[in-house]
This record gives C-alpha cells, sequence and structure tokens, in this order.
C-alpha cells in the first residue's frame, strides 16, 4: 500500500489497517515503551497512547512530501512516549526535584565496588529493569542520548529544560543505572543460587 492509500485508510479510521501497522511495528514501538517507563504498565499504556499519537500526526503531516510509515515511527513514537512521561506531572515534576545533600551523596564514582561492568554482557531484563528504576527525568534524558543518540543541545529543546540540567540528569542517570545494575544483578545472581 503506498503512502497516499494509507493515510486515506488512516483518515477512515480503517480498524483493520491500524491493527496491521501495530503488529508489524509492535516490537519497535513496545522496546521503546519498555525503556522510557517505570514498568510494564506503565508501558502499555504508553504504547498505545504514542501508537495513536503517531497515527495522527502522520495522518496530519504537513512536509512537501510524506515519509513512509516506518521512517516516519520511530522519531514521532519517542516524542510521544516523551510527551506520555511528561503528562504525568505528579511523577514526573517531584521525582526530578530530588538533590543530593550531602557529601556523601555527591559521590558520583560509577565503579564503587570497584568491579567494572560490561554493559554488554548484562541480561536484557536486568539492563531494563534497571533503566525503569531511574527517576523519569534521569531515564528520559538517557534513553534519549546513550541508546537513541541525540545530542544534549536537542534533548534540552525536547524536554524545555537547560542543557545544563539535561547533562545533570544524564550524570546522574550514569550513576544511578551503575547502582540499580549492581543491585539488580546480586538480586539475579541470589535467586539463581536458591
Amino acid at each position: 500500500m503506498d503512502t497516499r492509500d494509507l493515510i486515506a485508510a488512516l483518515t477512515k479510521n480503517d480498524l483493520k489497517i491500524k491493527r496491521d501497522l501495530f503488529e508489524q511495528h509492535y516490537e519497535l514501538m513496545s522496546s521503546i515503551a519498555l525503556r522510557f517507563s517505570k514498568n510494564e504498565e506503565q508501558a502499555k499504556q504508553l504504547l498505545i497512547d504514542a501508537f495513536d499519537k503517531t497515527l495522527n500526526a502522520y495522518v496530519n503531516y504537513k512536509g512537501k512530501e510524506v515519509p513512509e510509515f516506518a521512517e516516519f515511527l520511530r522519531a514521532e513514537f519517542i516524542t510521544g512516549a516523551i510527551n506520555f512521561i511528561k503528562s504525568i506531572r505528579s511523577e514526573y515534576y517531584v521525582a526530578s526535584t530530588v538533590l543530593a545533600t550531602s557529601e556523601r551523596d555527591k559521590n558520583f564514582n560509577l565503579f564503587e565496588s570497584g568491579e567494572i561492568i560490561d554493559h554488554n554482557a548484562i541480561e536484557t531484563p536486568v539492563l531494563v529493569k534497571s533503566i525503569q528504576e531511574l527517576v523519569p527525568s534521569q531515564r528520559l534524558v538517557f534513553n534519549l542520548h546513550v541508546i537513541d543518540g541525540f545530542e544534549l543541545i536537542t534533548i534540552s529543546e525536547m524536554l524545555e529544560a537547560s542543557e545544563q540540567t539535561v547533562k545533570s540528569n544524564l550524570e546522574k542517570a550514569r550513576f544511578n543505572l551503575q547502582k540499580n545494575i549492581e543491585k539488580n544483578n546480586r538480586t539475579v545472581k541470589h535467586e539463581q543460587t536458591l
């Protein structure tokens, strides 16, 4: 189906076409939703919300030439994920304002245990759980910069925050992710020995 036919079908609210698009791109969308959410329940809500908004944005695209849906999906879905997380104001803004208050809390030694963790060797469930445990602002910045490859200035524009705030959240995210991975690895090893 070409782009014009797809847009026409989506405009008519063709549920079969929507279901087909959802099923075709489910793996990509669910992996993004899991990374950006704090748990599976929130990921399910984000998935549906961001998918609907992505479809609406595609139908209402104002550029000269409408891109193929697969090309359009990733960036628009990430934008939908950001907006979904930011819309949970009670969670996003409260958790994002926590500051380190003592010298002990300001220790950003990523390898305090002396063990350097090879992030490529971490089991996917441990890594996803560790990312999900980050506060929302840190989780967003980490995902956008480290995993999705956005520049810090672009992230600051996307999140409507200063570049310094984004850098600070990235530092804290790396520190907290390391701690979460160490904790979750110990939990997995302990569960396996029982």
